[in-house]
């Protein structure tokens, strides 16, 4: 199970974005930790809004979860998902801060507030994460702006997608309209991602072993976790992408394998390659979750599909290769093989 706190893609709760452009965020990050700022408009006073952020019949009409609170600071906070089929598969009760009734009825997380200053600022905490609400004038209405802070960048185009729907929701249950059921089908996420950078890779050391194929142990920070010690000359390098895409892994390898099921010792299928990189045959592979390959007799390919936000499989790519490896050839060949397959993902 996932253990990400925060919006998810649950039909039953988010209206259709209608190809709505992103808002305008900013992502920023420090000691490991990422922040994600939104504004939003609202035509209402703070203390209209106030209402909406802090009473838990007015969240249930906007909010992604059922929320039961103590608005004091250092109160306790729930965060209930009745439908554990959708909600749960998107945020999971991690690090001690959720538990399941054991039934398969629902999921809860928990959290406590950290600051209610009516009508200004709501701050809580939820599982790891941290929000923060703050309303200020504007006119008539009111500047809300959301600061969540989380350990996962690569799931930020998720938060920021899901948080818009979210406060959209609220506009419109603000306004007195009907909040209109509706998901993000990808188009928003994708928005999302390419606005924050997330579709870049990034070149750096490799494990020497990782050179033939062979991955270190895993470990934390993703689904390929921490690879092992570094090579004793340090001369091999790695092109690594890690992307959180909109559909899950049994979809992503279908898409992949176009229907040629890859075979240790065969030629990789095509969907696994990218222009401009040799392709030879296939050393690993673990339908749907990875798949390595031998690019040159020192260089390889490795796939991984592991758990993500809730939108669908987090893929982290790996080249590897010595020290004349030649990385922005391969950073932008890995870089265009990706999009495609986003794109075609899309369609899914």
């Amino acid at each position: 199970m996932n253990t990400t706190p925060g919006p998810h893609p649950n039909p039953a709760r988010h209206p259709d974005p209608d190809a709505a452009a992103p808002d305008n965020a900013t992502l920023t990050t420090t000691d490991g930790r990422t922040a994600l700022r939104m504004e939003r408009r609202l035509a209402q006073p703070p203390e209209r809004v106030w209402a909406a952020l802090t009473d838990p019949a007015a969240l249930a009409q906007w909010f992604p979860s059922e929320v039961a609170l103590d608005l004091t600071p250092g109160g306790r906070m729930e965060f209930r998902f009745p439908d554990v089929g959708t909600a749960a598969a998107a945020v999971g009760a991690g690090d001690g801060a959720g538990d399941s009734a054991g039934d398969g009825s629902e999921t809860v997380m928990t959290g406590a507030v950290t600051a209610a200053e009516a009508p200004r600022l709501f701050a809580f905490t939820w599982g790891t994460d941290h929000l923060s609400w703050s309303l200020a004038p504007d006119g008539e209405g009111s500047l809300l702006t959301l600061v969540h802070t989380f350990g996962d960048l690569p799931g930020a185009a998720s938060f920021a997608s899901g948080w818009h729907l979210c406060l959209t929701a609220l506009g419109q249950s603000l306004d007195g309209e009907r909040v209109v059921p509706g998901r993000d089908t990808g188009e928003l996420h994708e928005s999302y991602l390419r606005a924050f950078g997330l579709d870049l890779g990034a070149v750096g050391a490799a494990p020497a072993r990782e050179a033939t194929g062979t991955p270190g142990p895993s470990g934390t920070g993703g689904p390929s976790g921490t690879p092992g010690p570094s090579g004793a000359d340090g001369a091999v390098k790695r092109v690594r992408f890690e992307r959180q895409l909109v559909r899950p892994a049994e979809t992503v390898w279908e898409v992949l394998s176009a229907g040629i099921e890859p075979v240790a010792g065969l030629p990789v299928p095509e969907g696994f390659t990218a222009r401009k990189v040799p392709a030879g045959p296939v050393t690993e592979v673990r339908a749907p979750a990875s798949l390595t390959y031998q690019a040159t007799p020192d260089s390889a390919v490795r796939w991984e599909l592991g758990e993500g936000t809730g939108h669908g499989a987090r893929l982290v790519l790996t080249q590897t290769g010595p020290a004349d490896f030649d990385t922005d050839t391969a950073l932008s060949a890995w870089h265009a093989r990706i999009d495609e397959l986003a794109t075609a993902l899309l369609a899914r």
